[in-house]
């Protein structure tokens, strides 16, 4: 072999040398999506579950269409007053609910319902079953397959009771049933089109605060809100897994601004869209962390504490409450589920099995939920 061939020889090897190395780093790289992607994803598919599994987005559409309507508007006030006969008024406000409403609305909750929820399911709880130290609430524990099952059936349960009761208010708002919903922007002035929605989210939240703490109340608490507990290590399923009676009194909170209070649809929208996504979240059992501007929500820690030590963190998306009134969890208290009003037990007062016990509650905790990743109650 001349000294030409064997140049071209080692030009070769060489060429394909670097072209191997580039197509591993191109590999690597493409193989390596951004973590932003990933949470958008997330986030988004989780947004569409909350709007979708109680039939709300079904509502939403019935403002939206009544919103260009300008005769329904007119209806809205003209029919304020008590109908003559009782069984025709119902008949003219209530048409077409059955069955493309409902039918609609429910089949559409479980289609993300179990479609969305499942996937974040398969994400973390499958595909990630062996690293949960990387993003789970409660790495040590895990719930059951039945009562994986069970928060399902009875999730499923509450999503008919919900699709029922949003079918039924859309039919309302599309037939011009009266609302006090409005469409025009600053239709009462531009103040007050600057704090209702401010003003309408802390108040339901806070009036969701007190009804959370009352279900907590022991007689409530045995006969209904139990079953909601069953769930020591929530999943996004654990979120609709409510007693009927418990879940309609918590949706009777968040229509009541469409009854009493005047808020642009706009506004109440996508306030109830925020309020479900973080339901959600909240339930997951993942180490997702409020955003950078959202001071008044607390980390989904904040909820599965709830869940693993039963009576404190009442409140749902402002941190606040708990905070004014003493039922954040804190670090020289024991909670369970046996220790009722959100107080806790002093651990002064715990005797050496009380504190042996609550020490590995601690443990299961998994600090990389915490801002900054430090627990704080270790």
């Amino acid at each position: 072999m001349n000294k030409i061939e064997k140049r071209k020889g080692v030009g070769t090897q060489e060429t394909e040398a670097s072209l191997e190395l580039m197509n591993k780093d191109l590999d690597k790289d493409w193989s390596t999506i951004p973590d932003y992607v990933t949470s958008g994803l997330l986030s988004g598919l989780v947004f569409i579950m909350g709007i979708t599994m109680r039939g709300d987005w079904m509502m939403f559409l019935a403002h939206y269409r009544r919103s260009q309507d300008s005769q329904l508007e007119s209806l809205m006030v003209s029919n304020t007053t008590e109908p003559t006969e009782l069984g025709l008024w119902l008949q003219e406000r209530f048409t077409g609910l059955w069955p493309d409403c409902i039918v609609g609305a429910t089949l559409v909750s479980y289609l993300f319902f179990f479609g969305i929820g499942g996937f974040l399911h398969v994400y973390y709880y499958v595909m990630q079953k062996d690293n949960p130290e990387d993003w789970k609430c409660q790495p040590n524990k895990w719930l059951s397959k039945k009562d994986e099952i069970h928060e399902m059936i009875v999730g499923c349960f509450s999503l008919t009771i919900g699709s029922v009761l949003s079918a039924a208010l859309a039919t309302w708002v599309i037939n011009g049933g009266y609302t006090t919903i409005y469409y025009e922007f600053a239709k009462y002035g531009y103040l007050w089109a600057i704090i209702e929605l401010p003003f309408v989210f802390l108040l339901t939240d806070y009036i969701t605060y007190w009804y959370h703490r009352v279900y907590h109340l022991p007689f409530l608490y045995k006969h209904f809100h139990k079953l909601h507990h069953t769930y020591k290590q929530p999943t996004a399923f654990s979120v609709t897994a409510i007693h009927p009676v418990e879940f309609l009194s918590i949706q009777m909170i968040y229509i009541m601004p469409m009854f009493v209070i005047p808020i642009h649809a706009v506004v109440y929208c996508g306030m109830l869209s925020y309020i479900y996504y973080h339901g959600i979240i909240d339930h997951s059992g993942i180490t997702f962390k409020k955003l950078w501007f959202q001071p008044w929500q607390p980390d989904c820690i904040f909820h599965d504490n709830h869940h693993q030590y039963f009576h404190v963190n009442f409140g749902f998306n402002v941190e606040l409450w708990d905070k004014m009134h003493g039922t954040v969890r804190q670090k020289d208290k024991i909670y369970r589920e046996d220790i009722f009003y959100g107080n806790g037990k002093d651990i002064s007062e715990a005797t050496r099995e009380e504190l042996e016990a609550d020490e590995q509650q601690r443990h299961d905790e998994n600090p990389l939920a915490y801002q900054q990743n430090k627990n704080k109650y270790l």
